[in-house]
């Protein structure tokens, strides 16, 4: 425990407490408890803590219930606090890997297993952790194809620096994070935001306040002057790519889903994804929900058009989900970019200063809609307080015929819930973050990676089953949000990528987990090396990319008062 305290550099105050078999869990400070250490934490004297939800006393239901927990619980704020978990203990059983290539035919396997004894190696096949869930649910998805047992990431690099040479495909993979049963280890941190005592304000950020860029999680807690902060939803790291396909393209930073901050739609939806939406600055009434966006221009001649897309390059729809003459489909695909020759993208301040460039025709639309320049291609100045309405295809036709310079335009944004067609409100104090999949609701795990773009079937030909594998269910750094029945906002990220520090978690036990936290609603947010948590200027647990913290596109703060 001190390793952990002194990595996360935990202040006094904090109530450490180690989880057996059959016990309950752990208390979180009063508002009259000191905050200063009076011995180690742990010892000092402390009035009688108040309980957390008891769904959150229960133990982490990762690997056998035997295993060690302990938890160290500490409050930031009046209705603000923070649990850090550490649970279970390196398996003997796991070891370091080489894996050549993933097949689900016999074909397949046996083509990568031929290339692999003609390099001199003896190949063996590892099954997935989980079926393909359109069926049969009795087979696993796949296999992948690997080289050796190694006990040292180091040994491992080496084979596979081997197989290289030899002209194989070859990636080092840890047993750990495979997906099948293991004891761990796993480092867990949750905040807890009781928005009946929290009298801070919890809101999305937007990196650097703009679309274009990006900004880790640290730098915008340091910058808004949050207590604490978790990253939020998908976003295009910047590729160079300017093509749709079995990729991410587009704008460095483009926001992969919806995004609502201060009550300005700053990204359209993934239509039918689900999202957390915070409508007040306590968090008082957040929820989970499934949402839809829509976007009309009318003109004053009475002409209404769809608006395709807000603050992103037209012709590219990350995670696809969009509407219009979208291609090859509407329905959500993760890590893909569908297309659309045929947009109508508004692009507002909240872009920056210089608009996406390329063909098409443009207009600009001052504070009051009113027309003020058009122009034969896409780019140039955005307005300060205005819009641009970028259009390609048949959008062009449009706007040369209902948007003279000195018409008037008028822009209708919508959010409506996908479920039940209400039409969500957004005021200066909403925020909204995109997430997926779906993992609760009303305390029911309700995942369906088809519907939330994790199908493994193919896209124009582009293999996807390896995709769904990796993602959803091996093990990754995870982040979740959710609320509990009494209207608590339950935030996890999970460590991962770190053999002997973190397994991480696959999709499924990240659903386990916040159920086991109280969670009744929840949505997975992204992940993976996007995965950090900030308490007290302070980043918790371990970040998974070489580099370090990873730059995000937009983050949830608390912030004080």
């Amino acid at each position: 425990m001190s390793n952990r305290m002194a990595r996360r550099g935990l202040i006094g105050g904090a109530i450490t407490v180690a989880l057996v078999a059959g016990t309950m869990a752990t208390s979180v400070a009063t508002q009259s408890e000191k905050e200063h250490p009076s011995g180690s934490a742990g010892q000092q004297a402390r009035p009688a803590a108040r309980p957390v939800a008891a769904a959150a006393a229960a133990k982490l239901p990762l690997g056998p219930a035997s295993l060690p927990e302990t938890r160290t619980t500490r409050r930031i704020a009046p209705g603000l606090t923070h649990v850090a978990i550490e649970r279970g203990k390196v398996s003997a059983d796991d070891f370091w890997t080489v894996t050549a290539g993933f097949g689900r035919t016999e074909a397949q396997l046996a083509e990568v297993e031929a290339e692999v004894r003609a390099a001199g190696y003896t190949p063996r096949r590892d099954r997935t952790a989980g079926p393909d869930p359109r069926g049969p649910l009795d087979k696993p998805l796949g296999w992948s194809v690997r080289v050796g047992r190694y006990a040292t990431q180091d040994a491992a690099n080496q084979a596979k620096r081997d197989m290289t040479a030899k002209g194989l495909k070859a990636s080092v993979q840890h047993t750990s994070e495979d997906g099948h049963t293991t004891t761990g280890p796993w480092s867990l941190d949750v905040l807890i935001v009781d928005p009946t005592r929290f009298r801070g304000r919890l809101r999305s950020e937007v990196a650097n306040g703009i679309v274009p860029g990006r900004e880790t999680t640290s730098s915008m807690a340091k910058r808004t002057g949050a207590l604490a902060a978790v990253n939020g939803g998908f976003f295009v790291i910047g590729s160079g790519r300017t093509t749709p396909g079995n990729w991410l393209a587009g704008t460095d930073g483009d926001l992969g889903g919806i995004a609502v901050s201060d009550g300005d739609l700053v990204s359209e939806a993934v239509n039918d994804r689900p999202a957390l939406i915070v409508p007040t600055a306590s968090g008082k009434g957040t929820s989970v929900r499934r949402l839809r966006t829509k976007v009309t221009v009318r003109s004053a001649d009475g002409a209404t058009r769809l608006v395709t897309g807000l603050n992103r390059q037209s012709g590219l729809i990350v995670n696809c989900g969009g509407v219009g003459t979208a291609t090859p489909f509407s329905h959500p695909a993760q890590d893909y970019t569908c297309g659309n020759r045929n947009e109508l993208v508004a692009v507002t301040p909240k872009f920056g200063k210089v608009a996406p460039e390329g063909s098409g025709y443009q207009v600009t639309l001052d504070a009051a809609g009113e027309v003020t320049a058009v122009r034969a291609s896409r780019g140039g100045a955005v307005p300060a307080r205005g819009t641009l309405l970028q259009g390609t295809g048949s959008a062009v036709e449009w706007l040369r015929t209902h948007a003279r310079v000195g018409t008037r335009l008028t822009l209708n944004r919508a959010v409506t819930d996908a479920t039940t067609g209400a039409r969500v409100p957004l005021t200066s104090q909403t925020s909204v973050v995109n997430g997926a999949p779906l993992l609760l609701r009303d305390n029911r795990t309700a995942l369906d990676p088809v519907r939330d773009g994790w199908s493994p079937e193919s896209i124009e030909g582009a293999e996807r089953a390896s995709l769904y594998n990796a993602w959803y269910l091996r093990r990754n750094p995870r982040t979740a949000a959710g609320t509990t029945v009494d209207g608590r906002i339950v935030l996890l990220t999970a460590d991962g990528r770190r053999p002997g520090h973190s397994a991480g978690l696959t999709v499924p036990e990240t659903a386990a987990v916040m159920r086991a936290l109280g969670a009744v609603n929840a949505v997975n947010l992204d992940g993976g090396g996007s995965t950090a948590m900030i308490v007290g200027n302070r980043l918790q647990g371990r970040p998974s990319d070489a580099t370090g913290e990873r730059p995000d596109g937009d983050a949830l703060m608390l912030l004080p008062r």
